[in-house]
C-alpha cells in the first residue's frame, strides 16, 4: 500500500524532474555569462559579486513576505494551482538569455530574475514537499522526502551533464523550452491536492469535494486577508519546541551553504580559471553522490534509523567543503535536508504543512542568509 502511494506521486516526481532539469542546467554557464557581460575578458569581477549579494538581500526580503501568502493560499486552493505561478514566471528570465547574452540583455535578465525570485523563490520545492505530505503518512515521509530530493539530484546531474556537452547559447535555449514543457506537463497530468484531502478524495464524482472546498473558500476568504501576520509566524515557530529547534538548525545550515555557494564559483574561476565545463564536472560529482544517498541509502536507512541520527550524520559530513575530493561526502551530507523536513512536517497538522515548509524557506532565505538560487542538495556547490 505504501509503495502504491509513493508511486502515485509519479506525476509530481516528473514535474519536479523537468522543472529542476531546466533550471539547474544553466548554473555552470551563468558565471561565464555574467563575467562576459559585466567584465569581459577578465577572470575577477567584484561588481558581479556585489550584484549577487544585492540580489540575495532583495530575494530574501521578498521571500519573507510572499512565502506565507503562497503557503496559506495553497492550503486553501490546492498545490497545483499555486505551482502554476512560479513555474510560469521561471520561463521569462530564461527566455531572455536564450535570445541574447550581451550586457543589456543580461541586466534585463538580472532585474527580472530578481523580481520573479522575490515573488516565488523556493515555492516550487515547498509546494512539492507539501504535496507529498498531503498524500503520505507521517511514518513514511522521510523516505518520500528522500526520494523527492533524489529526483532533484538526478535532474541536477542530468542538467549539468547536458550543459557539459552543449554550447552556452543552446544551454539557455534548451532550459527555456524545458521550463515550458515542465509547466505544460504539470497542468495536464498532475492531479490537484489540498491539505487534509489529498489526491484520492479529489477523484470523487465530478470532483465534488474539490469544487465544494474551493467555492466555500472563495466566498469566505479574501485574497489580501490570507497572509498570516508576523505574530502568526512566530506562533507557528513556538507551537513546538522540536519545530523551533529544527528551524534554528535550518537557519545555521543555510548560513554556511549560502556563504559558500554564492562565492565558490567566482573563486574557482579567478583562482583556477574554471569555465562552464569544469563547473559542470564538479557539480556532476556532487549530484551523483546525492542520487546514491537519496534514492538508495535514504529509503533503506530511514525506517530503521531515527531522523535525529540521520540529521546528525548529514550535518557532520556537510562540514567538509573541498572541491572534487570531499564532493563525494555529499553521499552522507544530503541526509540532513530530508530529515529536517520530516521532523518539521510531523510537528504541524495537515492544514499547516505548506506554511511549515514556507516558514523553513523564510528562515533560510531571510537576510543575512539569503539565496536566490534553488537548492540542489549538493553541498559542495549551492546553485
Amino acid at each position: 500500500m505504501e509503495v502504491k502511494k509513493v508511486m502515485g506521486l509519479s506525476p509530481l516526481f516528473m514535474t519536479v524532474f523537468l522543472y529542476s532539469y531546466s533550471t539547474f542546467m544553466v548554473i555552470p554557464a551563468i558565471t561565464d555569462v555574467t563575467m562576459s557581460a559585466i567584465c569581459p575578458g577578465e577572470d575577477e569581477c567584484s561588481i558581479a559579486i556585489y550584484l549577487t549579494g544585492i540580489q540575495q538581500v532583495l530575494v530574501g526580503l521578498g521571500t519573507l513576505v510572499m512565502m506565507p501568502l503562497i503557503g496559506n493560499l495553497s492550503d486553501k486552493y490546492g498545490r497545483k494551482a499555486l505551482l502554476t505561478i512560479p513555474m510560469t514566471l521561471t520561463i521569462i528570465p530564461l527566455a531572455i538569455l536564450a535570445y541574447d547574452r550581451t550586457k543589456n540583455y543580461f541586466y534585463a535578465y538580472y532585474a527580472l530574475r530578481t523580481l520573479t525570485s522575490m515573488l516565488c523563490e523556493g515555492s516550487v520545492q515547498c509546494l512539492a514537499l507539501a504535496y507529498v505530505a498531503d498524500n503520505i503518512p507521517e511514518n513514511r515521509r522521510t523516505s518520500a522526502f528522500g526520494i523527492l530530493s533524489g529526483i532533484t539530484s538526478t535532474a541536477f546531474v542530468a542538467g549539468n551533464l547536458s550543459a557539459r556537452f552543449i554550447s552556452t547559447p543552446l544551454t539557455f535555449q534548451v532550459s527555456a523550452v524545458g521550463a515550458m514543457i515542465a509547466t505544460a506537463y504539470m497542468r495536464v497530468f498532475l492531479p490537484e491536492s489540498i491539505a487534509d484531502v489529498g489526491v484520492s478524495a479529489l477523484h470523487s464524482t465530478k470532483g465534488d469535494v474539490n469544487i465544494s472546498l474551493l467555492e466555500e473558500d472563495k466566498t469566505s476568504v479574501k485574497i489580501f486577508k490570507t497572509m498570516p501576520s508576523f505574530d502568526d509566524s512566530i506562533s507557528l515557530l513556538r507551537s513546538s519546541v522540536t519545530f523551533w529547534q529544527t528551524a534554528i538548525v535550518a537557519f545555521l545550515v543555510s548560513i554556511g551553504d549560502v556563504a559558500l555557494g554564492d562565492s565558490i564559483l567566482y573563486y574557482l574561476r579567478s583562482t583556477f580559471h574554471f569555465n562552464k565545463d569544469q563547473f559542470a564536472d564538479l557539480m556532476i560529482i556532487c549530484g551523483v553522490g546525492g542520487i546514491i544517498s537519496q534514492m538508495i541509502l535514504m529509503p533503506m536507512l530511514a525506517p530503521v534509523i531515527a531522523e535525529e541520527k540521520l540529521l546528525s550524520i548529514g550535518l557532520f559530513f556537510a562540514c567538509a567543503h573541498v572541491p572534487y575530493a570531499a564532493a563525494m561526502f555529499n553521499v552522507l551530507s544530503v541526509f540532513a535536508q530530508p530529515a529536517l523536513r520530516s521532523i518539521a512536517s510531523k510537528q504541524v497538522g495537515p492544514h499547516e504543512q505548506m506554511i511549515a515548509f514556507a516558514q523553513s524557506t523564510m528562515i533560510k532565505a531571510a537576510p543575512p542568509g539569503s539565496s536566490s538560487k534553488s537548492s540542489s542538495n549538493c553541498d559542495c556547490v549551492e546553485p
